[in-house]
């Protein structure tokens, strides 16, 4: 199992309120088989209108882990491939005020933290990534926390659930299978419709 309780990286700000998963990846995109080069379109035709300017192309903030959104991010449809694209772009935990639902669901599910702040400690954190793009950011899931190398911290929460969920690699139900390998096979031996070899 995966464990997952601090994550290091640089940061990337996206402001604004209610970005949606149409949004963070048009529906033209919906069509594929796996998710391999999701990424690539993450945010694609907000990218398109901004020319260049958009952070996932400016070049300050190229391989950036840490995405630190404003309120509601993720709204709309409950489509997987928004939080797939944001994670195979390079993101690989969120920041912001708050997130809808089955986005929070879907981004635990892929190991994907999304803590939450008061709107004030997110907009002044945006500001100081803006401000300095090469800002070392830990999210601490123990201490509950965000720091930053320039000595910026700030609280953050989590539903304790899906905090636990990564601290103790819950959060990988495939992981979970292969650790219980013995008792799936013990478990298979005695259903009659199953031939376990």
């Amino acid at each position: 199992m995966t464990q997952v309780k601090q994550i290091s990286g640089r940061g990337i700000p996206l402001t604004g309120d209610d970005i949606d998963t149409d949004r963070i990846i048009p529906a033209r995109f919906l069509r594929c088989v796996t998710f391999d080069g999701l990424g690539d379109h993450a945010f694609e035709d907000d990218r398109r209108q901004m020319t260049g300017q958009h952070p996932f192309d400016q070049a300050v903030y190229q391989g950036a882990s840490l995405l630190v959104v404003n309120a509601n991010f993720g709204c709309g449809s409950s489509r997987e491939h928004a939080p797939q694209a944001i994670n195979r772009w390079g993101i690989q935990a969120l920041v912001g005020e708050s997130f809808a639902e089955i986005f929070f669901g879907n981004c635990v599910a892929m190991g994907v933290p999304c803590v939450t702040a008061s709107s004030e400690d997110v907009k002044s954190l945006q500001t100081a990534i803006a401000n300095n793009p090469q800002l070392t950011l830990t999210l601490d899931l123990d201490a509950m926390e965000v720091r930053g190398s320039d000595g910026l911290t700030l609280k953050v929460s989590m539903p304790e659930g899906a905090r636990q969920s990564f601290r103790d690699g819950l959060w990988d139900s495939c992981g979970q299978l292969a650790t219980q390998i013995n008792a799936v096979r013990d478990r298979a031996r005695e259903l009659p419709y199953l031939s376990w070899t």
